[in-house]
């Protein structure tokens, strides 16, 4: 559901003059999934940063080693990125992120198995503006899409498609009737939680604080030739737009979500989620959607 915009005036540097300080504009959504009551994603906007977190749905008849769920865990990793970010703010993300998640790891109190490879786990996306620049972080399957330079492109993470592919092959080079879909099902599960968090696997925010040195990050500018001009944040459930139901390419998102809003992107992908199902992916016919989407320009 839509987040009230935001407007974010930098004043990090006072040696500038009064009204030539970049802004950003910060648009949210963040929406469950048809007929689940609760959100496993967080959008959020902690002064000059912005973050989408995508928690892990724990399939059904899974257990995870944890008394608390994936809602349960992008909510204390939000906040202990904020918190984290603020204790030091010249930090870089990649740190940020590590502390926040060893923060997580306390908030646990020692009632989980945090070695369980089913850990409550999160991708995270987040985007940092810092006067002349912006810093960005990605984590497992949550884009990001930068308007930059007059050139659209996509800072992605590739590794958990690219075990899930591998998954999928080895599935198949089983011989017919080997198991039943539920029993490939379990075991493919079982064999990607084994990979999350290690290498030749993929990498996700959940209790190793080292996964946060394993993310896609980057700083670009906000002056000059390629400066970015927008960025949009997504989980995987609004980047279906483009990568699953193909509504339009990346530009087009943008474009769209600049026209409609967050709210506006997230309804097309509910509509496109209705309309063709022959192209519903995974375990799960809908999944919860999340856009942040940033504008940025000269003061007014």
């Amino acid at each position: 559901m839509g987040a009230p915009d935001h407007r974010y005036l930098t004043g990090s540097r006072p040696a500038r003059p009064v009204g030539t300080a970049p802004m950003m504009r910060v648009r949210s959504a963040s929406d469950p999934a048809p007929g689940r009551a609760e959100n496993e994603d967080v959008v959020f906007q902690l002064g000059p940063l912005v973050g989408v977190l995508d928690g892990a749905t724990v399939p059904e008849g899974f257990d995870t080693g944890c008394v608390h769920g994936p809602a349960w865990y992008v909510r204390h990793l939000a906040a202990r990125i904020g918190l984290a970010i603020a204790a030091r703010p010249a930090a870089t993300l990649m740190s940020s992120l590590a502390a926040a998640i060893l923060a997580v790891r306390a908030d646990h109190s020692g009632e989980c198995d945090l070695d369980h490879p089913g850990t409550p786990s999160s991708t995270v996306c987040l985007l940092r503006e810092g006067g002349d620049q912006v810093d960005y972080l990605v984590l497992c399957d949550s884009p990001l899409v930068l308007d930059a330079g007059g050139e659209v492109s996509v800072v992605s993470d590739e590794r958990l498609d690219a075990a899930l592919a591998d998954l999928r092959g080895t599935a198949a080079a089983l011989p017919d009737g080997d198991a039943d879909p539920v029993t490939r099902f379990r075991r493919s599960v079982t064999v990607q939680r084994a990979r999350m968090n290690r290498t030749h696997g993929y990498w996700a925010a959940a209790a190793n604080p080292d996964a946060a040195y394993h993310a896609v990050t980057g700083t670009l500018p906000l002056r000059g030739p390629g400066a970015v001009r927008r960025a949009a944040l997504l989980s995987d459930g609004a980047s279906c737009a483009v990568e699953q139901f193909g509504l339009f390419d990346w530009a087009g998102l943008l474009e769209v979500t600049a026209a409609e809003g967050p709210e506006g992107l997230i309804g097309r992908v509910r509509a496109a989620e209705r309309d063709h199902p022959d192209r519903l992916r995974r375990h799960k016919r809908t999944d919860d959607a999340s856009v942040v989407f940033c504008e940025f320009g000269a003061a007014d």
